[in-house]
């Protein structure tokens, strides 16, 4: 049982955060295995580099894995677990966006804080 799609986040989150922890890098990778070397959204999805890169891949993935969940009989023995993770990609689809909007929030106060310094500071051009 494999849960590509969030080890795929994680490392493109690393990517994006700048974040190096090697332990983590190498478990990711190491159960994506080949998966990394495709032409897939999980491919794609582990080399993004921006958040905006990893909201498109991730949406992406999730199509791949609703395909899968819809041709599984529920009796098959993996039914359940894929079904799990697609509960959990959604779930980390909704806690990526919380991210997107927090860093664009982020980004407009920061464009706020510097107008109120002009208006308070004028700069003579």
């Amino acid at each position: 049982m494999s849960c590509d799609e969030i080890e795929a986040l994680r490392l493109g989150l690393m990517n994006t955060l700048g974040t190096s922890d090697d332990a983590v890098r190498r478990h990711a990778e190491q159960e994506l295995g080949d998966k990394l070397n495709e032409n897939t959204p999980i491919a794609a999805l582990a080399g993004a580099e921006s958040v905006a890169e990893l909201q498109r891949h991730l949406d992406a993935t999730l199509v791949d894995l609703e395909e899968e969940v819809a041709t599984l009989d529920s009796d098959d023995p993996e039914y359940a677990y894929t079904r799990g993770r697609l509960v959990a990609v959604r779930d980390a689809e909704r806690s990526l966006a919380r991210l997107a909007d927090a860093g664009e929030s982020f980004l407009d106060d920061l464009g706020d804080s510097h107008h109120t310094l002009h208006e308070v500071f004028p700069t003579e051009e």
